[in-house]
């Protein structure tokens, strides 16, 4: 009886103390609404407006950064970006983003278009799955930890996966006159 007792006093403070720290792990976590980064970036202009970058709350969990995945794939985003490399739209695997590479100014392209080409999404996507959709876009161009970019594809594709990419220094390209 004395062992028995003995082996709970050491195994059961060890249990829960295991417990806690998969109980606050992030990574996996499974969000059910938008972050609070979602608020006050509702105009089109926020990229040239010099605001302060918003943060992604989504870019901190592996979870959201596969469904964004499936977001890009299911919204047809392939249709002018490729698999990221760029096609009618612009690549996103790259260090050139036109309109600026933080997650405020790409929820604005995704929520409100661009001009000459990026439809405005805004009113057809929920909010959330746009933030999920920044976080895969950014993961493209290795800008997430690799810890919380996808590891594999589903798909046939070639290319090397999010969280084994070089992460690229973004620069931010002029807007071409045509389109300003």
């Amino acid at each position: 009886m004395k062992t028995h007792r003995h082996h709970l006093s050491v195994c059961l403070p060890a249990c829960l103390l295991v417990a806690l720290a998969l109980a606050g792990c992030e990574r996996e976590q499974r969000p059910t609404k938008a972050p609070a980064a979602a608020s006050g970036i509702a105009d089109p202009s926020y990229a040239a407006g010099g605001r302060t970058p918003v943060s992604n709350k989504y870019e901190e969990n592996a979870y959201a950064v596969s469904q964004g995945k499936t977001w890009y794939r299911a919204y047809n985003c392939n249709g002018c970006h490729a698999a990221g490399g760029g096609n009618m739209g612009p690549p996103l695997m790259d260090a050139k983003w036109r309109y600026g590479s933080d997650p405020g100014a790409i929820y604005s392209t995704i929520a409100h278009g661009r001009p000459n080409g990026m439809p405005a999404f805004g009113e057809h996507v929920p909010e959330d799955q746009i933030w999920q959709l920044v976080a895969y876009v950014r993961s493209m161009s290795g800008q997430l930890s690799g810890s919380v970019a996808p590891n594999r594809s589903d798909t046939l594709q070639a290319a090397e996966p999010e969280n084994r990419r070089k992460k690229e220094k973004p620069v931010h390209e002029a807007t071409p006159a045509a389109e300003q």
